[in-house]
């Protein structure tokens, strides 16, 4: 009988010894399991950890891991990609060919990704950091009212970047958008465009005063012609190829994003020096913001990565390598930010944060109609169809006057062995 009791007691041990132990390997089985964000962001505009800055992809996986894995049941690890422009964005997502956890989009983007179901309404229990670190007026915008869709990321506008060693410091098109489209500019082919339809259209509109949230056929019209007369002095149509151009000195003119000018500026050839303005005629202001897709796989692990963006380091860290201005109080409190942004240039917290004139026209794009949209493709499609049947005139021009060349020379050369 004693025997039957200590067997049975110790069979009873050993099976309270084994529940923990098959408890946690089990659980270990489980957060061995490593699942893949998918984010989708611009060129040139998340800390990357080159340079010694911080990596915050790594960052947030090494914090996940450590600190949500047992939560969600799994391991993360970011596989970050990149676009040029709002439109390449939406190509890509609106297609379904790639499901997307995190993209950040432009405000008018966002407007027209929502009204088409193209973005997955975000549950801010999971992003505390937004309530406690974003400011007031970043809040409830009118393109996504109530924040519904998404959380702001960066924000700035829109001003034109110039070599002072090319463009006379005395050029009276300097504070104006015609220093852009002067026909008689003696900086031609210098000049750099926007190779996006919206932000192309809109440096036309403002220098031609028309408001450019307007569908206006005649007016969109008239833009295109401006554009159109433009070609004749552009170098090309360009979006992150602006880096190389401008900071080597290829180019001397070009519209582009205040931050990016900063981020020209400190990496400049010894023989460039870039200035920036805003025209006077006005211009455009924006936000760029996270989203989570209609498609996405893990929606609550893409909050878990936008609110970790939200939280001090990393917002820091963001907005010291991308130079745009940050609509999160953390940043702004920030004195290593603060001292690293006028270590790069003496008036970048002016140029990012400082408040235009009163009266001065800065306007946020806003999503068209479909017909407008329709207008605006068509017309951009217009612009540069023709621009590639001029290159290909040109180039056949080049290639028969080579042709006729070639056999000047042929007969030329075959006449004088005959007469040897």
């Amino acid at each position: 009988m004693r025997r039957i009791v200590a067997f049975a007691a110790l069979m009873l041990l050993l099976a309270c010894m084994w529940i923990p132990v098959a408890g946690v390997g089990s659980y270990a089985e489980e957060v061995r399991e490593t699942v893949t964000l998918y984010v989708y962001n611009w060129g040139e505009y998340i800390s990357d950890g080159s340079e010694g800055c911080m990596d915050v992809n790594a960052e947030f996986e090494n914090y996940f891991n450590e600190n949500l894995a047992q939560e969600f049941g799994y391991k993360v690890k970011v596989n970050y990609s990149t676009y040029s422009s709002n439109e390449d964005m939406y190509a890509k997502v609106s297609s379904g060919a790639v499901a997307y956890d995190v993209i950040i989009p432009s405000d008018y983007m966002i407007e027209r990704m929502a009204e088409e179901g193209l973005l997955h309404p975000l549950n801010f229990d999971n992003i505390p950091n937004f309530e406690e670190n974003i400011l007031d007026e970043f809040k409830n915008p009118e393109y996504d009212p109530e924040n519904r869709y998404s959380v702001p990321y960066c924000y700035g506008m829109v001003g034109i970047i110039y070599n002072a060693n090319v463009v006379d410091e005395d050029d009276p098109d300097i504070g104006s958008w015609k220093l852009m489209f002067n026909e008689d500019s003696p900086y031609r082919h210098d000049i750099l465009q926007f190779n996006n339809s919206r932000d192309a259209f809109g440096t036309a509109q403002y220098y031609l005063g028309f408001d450019v949230n307007d569908e206006n056929p005649e007016n969109w019209r008239a833009a295109l012609e401006l554009l159109k007369k433009q070609k004749s002095i552009v170098q090309g149509y360009v979006m992150d190829e602006i880096f190389n151009k401008m900071k080597s000195g290829s180019a001397a003119i070009s519209a582009y994003y205040a931050g990016d000018y900063l981020s020209m500026y400190e990496d400049e050839d010894e023989d460039v020096e870039l200035e920036f303005f805003y025209p006077r005629e006005g211009t455009n202001y924006y936000v760029d913001a996270f989203c989570v897709p209609y498609n996405s796989a893990h929606p609550e692990l893409a909050e878990a990565y936008i609110n970790y963006m939200l939280s001090e380091e990393p917002a820091v860290a963001n907005a010291e390598y991308t130079y745009y201005a940050s609509p999160n109080k953390l940043v702004l409190e920030s004195e290593e930010y603060i001292e690293c942004m006028s270590e790069i240039k003496e008036n970048a917290m002016e140029i990012l944060y400082g408040e235009p004139e009163e009266g001065y026209l800065k306007t946020t794009y806003r999503n068209l109609s479909p017909e407008g949209i329709a207008q605006m493709n068509n017309l951009w499609e217009e612009l540069k169809v023709e621009s590639s049947v001029g290159t290909a005139i040109y180039v056949i021009c080049i290639v028969i006057l080579a042709v006729i060349l070639g056999f000047t020379l042929f007969f030329v050369i075959r006449k004088r062995i005959r007469a040897i």
